[in-house]
This record gives C-alpha cells, structure tokens and sequence, in this order.
C-alpha cells in the first residue's frame, strides 16, 4: 500500500467507515435468512414494494421532465436571481422532510393553496397515490438538478457554439449537443433520485399518510412492521440495502466515465 497523504489519516478514515458500516453489519445480522423469502411475499410487504415500484417510477420521470429544464436553465441562461432560484430548488436537500410534507400539504391540500383550485375540479391530492409521487419527487429533484448543472457548467459551451455556428436549432443543439455530452451526469443523477425517492419517508408520511396499497411505501411499511413484526422490518430494511447498493454502484460508474472524459477533453 502506497500513501499519498499523511498516515494518521488511516485512523479517522477508518472509524468514518466503521460509522457506516457498523449499522449495515448489525442489520444483516438480524436478517431471519431462512424466513426471507415468507417475509418479502407476505400481503402487505408485495402491496408496499408494488406501491414504491410504482411511485418511484412515476416521481422519477416527473424529475426528469423538470429536472434538465431546470439544470440547463440554471447552467446555460444568465439571469436575475438565479442564485435564489438555485437556493429555493435545492432547499429540499437540507429541509427536514417533514417539513416539506408540510408545505406539500399546505400547497395541494383540501386548504392548501391550490387545495380549491383542484377541489373545484374534483381532484383530491392529499392522502393520495399522487401525493405520495408528489412528495417523492420533492426532495427527489435536487439531486438530478445538482448533478446536471454541475456538469453542464464543467463542460463549458465550446461545443454549443459551433454546433449554433454549423446552422443547428436549439433544440437539436439541446439534445444532440449539451445532453449527450453530460449523459453520465444525467444518468446518475436520476439514479440518485430514484434511490432518494424510494427511501422518501417523512414527506410522504406527512403528506401522503399511511394507507396500505394506496400512500404506504416501503419505508412506511418498514416504520409499521417495526412495532408489528421486527423480523418483518429487517427482511424489508434488507431489500431497500441492496437496491441502494445497487444504486451507489451504478451511480459511481456513471460519475466515473464523466470524469474519464473529462481527463481526455483536457488531455
């Protein structure tokens, strides 16, 4: 082993990484292995991965469709309190998400803002399918919108440039040009906000509520088995470690070729 950096390091660094493994270790050996498969396919363990499945999928194309407008616009255009616009759409990283459950809820509710708006159309959001999608992809959408406009300001807009000097439109210069330049960005950035969509659970608590095959996701279902059914819980905490696993993996390989090609535009 070779050391690039003072050897005291190794100390800190390796108790940052007892923090975190310690917990994974402790769950995994509370998992009742030869009970796994009952617990995973009881009725209401299939009703809640059924209703995340669902949600996630829902919330993550809802951040894609807003999410790149909102990371080109912040990347690409120049205006008037873009810094404040960047502040209130990345506020969901650190707001506590109950309290954006709040504000969901004061926002779309029966006395919300647009709560009369919708009733009049006979729309109920609250304590609803689409307001556990809502809720998801609250605090869901910074991470794609941070990861893109990260990206897109590294890449500069050299390529932009001439693609607009060659006679391209905004628009084939938008997705043959700047997206497919920063397409690992992209990706990973969706797959960081589907896995922080999956894992939701204050907001949708609090917005959403807890109804089984309607607004309790996993993580509701997990926060219910808790005081039910431990075993229940750990076998569902279980499924929501490796998905995540899954997710950091395909996110750091995603982050890995940008920076890759990064290295060789430079090179």
């Amino acid at each position: 082993m070779t050391f690039g950096a003072p050897r005291w390091l190794l100390v800190p660094a390796a108790i940052g990484a007892g923090l975190i493994l310690l917990p994974l270790a402790g769950l995994v050996s509370r998992v009742p292995w030869a009970e796994l498969p009952t617990l995973i396919t009881s009725d209401s363990a299939l009703a809640a991965l059924a209703l995340s499945a669902r949600t996630v999928t829902a919330s993550t194309l809802l951040v894609l469709v807003l999410g790149v407008p909102l990371a080109v616009l912040l990347a690409r255009v120049d205006f008037r309190g873009r810094t404040l616009v960047r502040t209130l759409v990345l506020a969901p990283l650190v707001l506590p998400p109950v309290v954006g459950g709040l504000g969901l809820l004061y926002a779309f509710g029966k006395r919300g803002l647009l709560g009369g708006t919708f009733e009049a159309l006979g729309v109920d959001i609250a304590f609803s399918t689409t307001a556990v999608v809502l809720a998801q992809a609250f605090v869901a959408l910074p991470f794609l919108v941070l990861s893109l406009e990260a990206a897109l300001r590294a890449d500069g807009t050299r390529h932009e440039e001439v693609a607009a000097t060659l006679g391209a439109g905004p628009w084939f210069t938008l997705t043959h040009v700047t997206l497919r330049r920063v397409w690992p960005a992209l990706v990973s950035g969706l797959v960081v906000a589907a896995a922080r969509a999956l894992g939701e659970f204050g907001a949708t608590l609090t917005f959403a509520g807890s109804l089984e095959g309607v607004t309790r996701t996993v993580p509701l279902e997990i926060y219910l088995q808790r005081e039910i059914d431990a075993d229940a819980a750990v076998a569902l905490a279980l499924v929501l470690v490796l998905v995540s696993l899954a997710v950091v993996a395909l996110a750091y390989g995603g982050s890995a070729r940008a920076a890759r090609r990064v290295t060789e535009r430079a090179a």
